[in-house]
C-alpha cells in the first residue's frame, strides 16, 4: 500500500498514468512520468548515416521583396534575440514548467483534441500513447515509426498541418505503412522529445526504426514540405532502409523457431522426465508392497511361532498338572482307549470322581492332537462336556457323565469276555469327545 500511494502522489493521483508508466517499467523502458533523466531516451541520433532533408524558406524575390526583407530583419533579429534573453534570463527565475513530465498520456490526448478542433477530423491516425510506448510498438511490430513536433508558435505550422499532413495522399501513406506518433512542443511529454531528438527548425518529422537491435533516427525533414514531396521523400526512407527491417524479421522468426524448437526439447525432457519418475515411483511401490508383504509373511510366521510354541508350553504345562493314572487294580477306576485324529489310539486309567476336564487336559497333553477338539461316546452318542460352558459352568466327573456306570458294566462283562472301552478323539472347533464302548 506504501508503495502504491507514493507511485500515485508522483503523479499526482492520476491512476491512469501511473499504470501507464509501471506497464513502461515492466517493458525495460524508462519511466516518462518521473523527472526527465540525466540520459536521453532510448533512441539512437548519433548515426552519421541518417538522411536529412530540410526546406529552406523561399528568397524574396524583387526589389519590393528584399526592399521589404532588409528592413525586417533589424526588427526581426532585434526581437528573436531579446525573445532569447527573455527565456534565459526566465530559466533562472522560474525552471520551466515543460521540463517536469507529470502526465504524458493526457498531455497527448490533449493535443490531440486541440488538433481536431483547429484543422479537423481528417487527419492521420494518432497513436495516443507516450512516446515509449510509441516506440516500443514499433519496435514489437518492426514497423516505422514517424514523429511529428508541433510548433505552435511558428509560423509555418499552421499552413503545413492543413494543406500537406491532412491532405488524403499523405494519409494514406501514414496510415499504411508506419505508426504516427505527435504532440505539441508546449506540452512536457513533447517538450522532452524535442530535447532529445534536437530539432532545428519546424515543422519536424523524424522517420524512426529498428536498426542494429536498437531504435534509431534514419531520416529527419525540416521545414514547410509539400505534400508530394514529404510522400516521395517518406517512400525514398522506407525503401533505402527495408532491408533492415526484413532482415530482423527473418532474425526474430529465427529466433522464435529457435525457443519454439528449445521449448518443444524442454517439454519433450519434462515429459521423458515425468514419465521415469513415474516409473521409478511405480517400482518404488511395487518394491514397498513386496516388501511389506514379505514383512506380512514373516509377521504370520513369527505369530505362527509364537502360537506354536505358546501351544507346546500350554501343553507342557497341563500335562505336568495331570492327577497320578490311577493303578490298574483299583476299582474305582476306567481305563479308556482314545482314537486320535491320524487314526491312532491312545490309553489310559482315570478315576471316577475325576472332573472331564482331566480327561481334556491329557488329550491336549499330547502332541498329536490338536489345538482345538471335543470329546464324543458313541454308546449311547453324546459330546462330552469337559471344558466349562453356560449351560455346565463345572464339567461332571466321569461318574456323573455315566463312564463309570458303564465301566462297572464293563467290569462284569470284562469277567467274562474281557471288554475294552474305546473313546474316539475327533477335531473340531469346539472342545469334543467321541466315546465308542464295545
Amino acid at each position: 500500500m506504501d508503495q502504491c500511494r507514493h507511485t500515485l502522489e508522483q503523479h499526482n493521483w492520476n491512476i491512469e498514468a501511473a499504470v501507464q508508466d509501471r506497464l513502461n517499467e515492466q517493458e525495460g523502458v524508462p519511466s516518462v512520468f518521473n523527472p526527465p533523466p540525466s540520459r536521453p531516451l532510448q533512441v539512437n541520433t548519433a548515426d552519421h548515416r541518417i538522411y536529412s532533408y530540410v526546406v529552406s524558406r523561399p528568397q524574396p524575390r524583387g526589389l519590393l521583396g528584399w526592399g521589404y526583407y532588409l528592413i525586417m530583419l533589424p526588427f526581426r533579429l532585434t526581437y528573436y534575440t531579446l525573445l532569447d534573453i527573455f527565456r534565459f534570463a526566465l530559466r533562472f527565475i522560474r525552471p520551466d514548467p515543460r521540463s517536469r513530465v507529470t502526465d504524458p498520456v493526457g498531455d497527448i490526448i490533449s493535443f490531440i483534441h486541440m488538433f481536431e478542433e483547429k484543422y479537423g477530423r481528417i487527419h492521420p491516425v494518432f497513436y495516443q500513447g507516450t512516446y515509449s510506448q510509441a516506440l516500443n510498438d514499433a519496435k514489437r511490430e518492426l514497423r516505422f515509426l514517424l514523429v511529428y513536433l508541433h510548433g505552435d508558435d511558428h509560423q509555418d505550422t499552421d499552413e503545413f498541418c492543413r494543406n500537406t499532413l491532412c491532405v488524403s495522399e499523405v494519409i494514406t501513406l501514414i496510415n499504411t505503412r508506419m505508426l504516427f506518433w505527435s504532440c505539441s512542443t508546449n506540452k512536457p511529454e513533447g517538450y522532452r522529445v524535442s530535447q532529445a531528438l534536437r530539432e532545428n527548425t519546424y515543422p519536424f518529422l523524424a522517420v524512426i526504426m529498428l536498426k542494429d537491435r536498437r531504435m534509431t533516427v534514419v531520416g529527419r525533414l525540416e521545414g514547410l514540405i509539400q505534400p508530394d514531396d514529404l510522400v516521395n521523400q517518406l517512400t525514398f526512407i522506407m525503401d533505402a532502409n527495408q532491408t533492415y527491417l526484413v532482415s530482423e524479421r527473418l532474425e526474430r522468426e529465427e529466433r522464435n523457431q529457435t525457443q519454439v524448437l528449445r521449448q518443444q526439447q524442454d517439454e519433450a525432457y519434462l515429459a521423458s522426465l515425468r514419465a521415469d519418475q513415474e516409473k521409478e515411483r511405480k517400482k518404488k511401490e511395487e518394491r514397498e508392497r513386496k516388501k511389506k508383504k514379505e514383512e506380512e509373511v514373516q509377521q504370520q510366521k513369527l505369530a505362527e511361532e509364537r502360537r506354536r510354541q505358546t501351544l507346546k508350553e500350554e501343553k507342557e504345562r497341563r500335562s505336568e498338572c495331570l492327577p497320578p493314572e490311577p493303578h490298574p487294580d483299583d476299582p474305582e477306576s476306567v481305563k479308556i482307549i482314545f482314537k486320535l485324529p491320524n487314526d491312532s489310539r491312545v490309553e489310559r486309567r482315570f478315576h471316577f470322581t475325576q472332573s472331564l476336564t482331566v480327561i481334556h487336559d491329557f488329550l491336549f497333553s499330547l502332541k498329536e492332537s490338536p489345538e482345538k477338539f471335543q470329546i464324543e461316546a458313541n454308546f449311547p452318542r453324546r459330546v462330552l462336556p469337559c471344558l466349562p460352558t453356560e449351560e455346565w459352568p463345572n464339567p461332571p466327573t466321569l461318574q456323573e457323565a455315566g463312564l463309570s456306570h458303564t465301566e462297572m458294566r464293563d467290569q462284569r462283562l470284562r469277567r467274562r469276555r474281557q471288554p475294552c472301552c474305546e473313546p474316539v478323539l475327533v477335531p473340531g472347533s469346539a472342545c469334543e469327545l467321541l466315546h465308542r464302548h464295545s
